[in-house]
């Protein structure tokens, strides 16, 4: 058995209460999406923002991107 699938098959064993302390420890750990270096961000925003100019077929419409969302939101 995988560390994965036991780390789930006894996780899945705790109480509801113990479950949502796990929860809170692991996504803690995750920490921010927004601690990354600033100069990343504004490097990739306009890395992206020239490749929407260069390639504007592949830009998604608002509409299209919440359509995406529901539908992803369906499964």
């Amino acid at each position: 058995m995988s560390a994965i699938a036991e780390a789930e098959q006894l996780a899945l064993s705790l109480s509801k209460v113990d479950r949502g302390r796990l929860v809170s420890k692991l996504i803690e750990s995750l920490g921010s999406p927004f601690e990354d270096d600033d100069e990343d961000i504004i490097e990739l925003s306009l890395r992206r923002a020239k490749e929407m100019d260069e390639h504007p077929e592949t830009v998604m419409s608002e509409e299209e991107f919440w359509a995406s969302l529901e539908e992803y939101r369906c499964r």
